[in-house]
């Protein structure tokens, strides 16, 4: 059943660069749901799936690295929009229900008492007391009284320190003595360690929502001269936003577009996957990804930096043999050279070649080959599980039959399917967002990274607002369904590179403070 658009509806649907044929896409696919995805097997150290490196393996690919990287453009690429409320759930919701009377603090509420018990500790410590200063309060006295809730108000209020509605990548994560480092700070510190190209340069783009570019900008304006100057670089900071024809409409419960007070339709963000069409335009041989939330001290920075070098490594080193077979492919090669050629493609790429792929012709070869290789490439870090909510490596069979290794969503996976089920049980390793991108083909030319999606690895989930249940819509994730037609590489990564700031309380973990 299609979907009546009205004229306000159409011109509203064109002004954020969709046609009605891309909404109604969007609410058939609400109707008819997505397809869960076929797990073959959890990749491991033991079936081949993971890359477990020996000592030798990492001095030779951080080699590899530091010889291949040469005259390449090298690239950062942080996702870092959202506001930083969910890192502060807890304390939010302390501050709602807490009067001082009729309750057993530690009982209720231990997170937040944690929080109050090492708030010294905190790097952004000075500027709540500063901030609570500058409306005459004393922090000790409201401590000591406990009137928790004030100064917790403090920190997350707009009108006061505001972190609860700063983005997360402008908090200040840890001290050094006398300063503090946001994480945006720790990522030029840590790009200027791997990713800095032969001029010195080094190029960092952060995806933003728009409300916080300026704050954005401002911070960068503030520090740049610092970190060029103390490190020895060139900083070439770019942001970007979510695209608005990445959005997605919303529906009700009866898969009924929503609309607001003005009878406009309601559209969403499309989710992390929507920063496939950012990558997109990034212009770099080699891209590194990472979490905004993913950074250290400098003291914890050396497995860090090293296991990046190490990954960027493997991936130039098969890029470089992906390239010269390529060329050769475009040459008319013997029986030979195309089986040789199809042995590095499923031994070292994982690349699954047709059951008949023997009986085919030198020509058939050919051009298969010359279509498999020539993708995008990717080298993933995978950490060993430690009972960490997200995605992992399997191998998974998609609509086409095709085998292929895969990061995975639990919400991908047929949960009431024992067989699933037990597969996902069986996975030793997660997915922390470590990703080295070669974006370029042989040619040195850009893919178009949009060909390479897998549109039915899409998300829907139910919201509750007042009594009305809407659905939203999630592209498929950007290191999930965005990527699932690259060639994919999982390689384990220690532990110490995974040390994510999900909650205030992670920052009181030993990894980060200081050394």
């Amino acid at each position: 059943m299609n979907q009546n658009f009205s004229e306000q509806d159409l011109q509203q649907i064109a002004s954020m660069g969709l046609t009605p044929e891309d909404v109604q896409r969007q609410i058939d696919n609400f109707r008819n749901g997505f397809p869960k995805t076929k797990l073959i097997d959890a990749a491991t150290v033991d079936n081949g799936g993971i890359i477990r490196m020996s000592d030798s393996d990492i001095r030779r690919y951080s080699d590899a690295y530091h010889s291949r990287s040469k005259g390449k453009r090298l690239l950062k690429f942080v996702p870092a929009s959202g506001a930083a409320t969910r890192m502060f759930k807890d304390l939010y919701s302390f501050s709602s229900t807490y009067f001082g009377v009729a309750h057993n603090f530690e009982k209720e509420f231990p997170t937040v008492k944690e929080f109050l018990q090492h708030i010294r500790t905190f790097a952004f410590f000075e500027d709540l007391k500063a901030c609570m200063e500058r409306s005459s309060l004393d922090f000790g006295d409201y401590m000591d009284r406990g009137d928790f809730t004030t100064v917790i108000n403090y920190l997350l209020k707009e009108q006061y320190l505001g972190y609860g509605s700063l983005p997360k990548a402008l908090l200040k994560f840890h001290r050094y003595g006398g300063i503090s480092r946001t994480p945006l700070e720790e990522h030029i510190v840590e790009g200027a360690s791997y990713a800095r190209c032969d001029d010195g340069t080094v190029h960092l783009h952060f995806t933003v929502s728009p409300e916080h570019r300026p704050l954005f900008r401002k911070k960068v304006a503030e520090v740049k001269k610092y970190y060029e100057s103390n490190l020895g670089i060139k900083l070439d900071i770019s942001f970007s936003e979510q695209k608005h024809y990445t959005d997605i409409v919303a529906v009700d419960e009866y898969n009924e577009p929503v609309r607001d007070d003005e009878g406009r339709l309601v559209f969403r963000p499309g989710g992390h996957g929507a920063l496939i069409e950012n990558l997109n335009e990034c212009n770099a041989d080699i891209i590194f990804i990472k979490n905004i939330d993913n950074v250290v001290p400098d003291w914890m920075k050396h497995t860090t930096i090293i296991y990046k070098q190490v990954l960027a490594g493997l991936l130039l080193e098969l890029q470089a043999q992906t390239f010269e077979y390529m060329t050769v492919l475009g040459q008319k090669p013997d029986k030979k050279t195309l089986q040789k050629i199809a042995r590095f493609a499923k031994d070292k790429l994982h690349i699954e070649l047709p059951a008949d792929f023997a009986k085919k012709s030198d020509r058939e070869k050919t051009t298969l080959l010359r279509q498999k290789l020539n993708r995008p490439i990717r080298v993933c870090g995978m950490v060993k599980n430690q009972g960490e909510p997200g995605g992992g490596p399997f191998f998974t069979e998609n609509s086409h039959r095709i085998k292929s290794l895969q990061i995975v969503e639990t919400a991908q996976i047929n949960r009431k399917d024992p067989e699933q089920e037990q597969i996902l049980a069986s996975a030793t390793h997660f997915n922390p967002v470590d990703l080295v991108c070669g974006t370029k083909d042989y040619r040195g030319r850009r893919f178009n990274l949009r060909k390479y999606v897998d549109p039915a690895t899409g998300f829907i989930s139910k919201k509750t607002k007042g009594a009305v249940t809407l659905k939203s819509q999630e592209l498929p994730g950007l290191w999930n369904g965005a990527m699932a037609e690259w060639i994919t590489i999982f390689v384990e990564v220690p532990l110490a590179t995974f040390n994510p700031v999900k909650t205030v309380n992670d920052l009181l973990r030993k990894e980060h403070l200081e050394g």
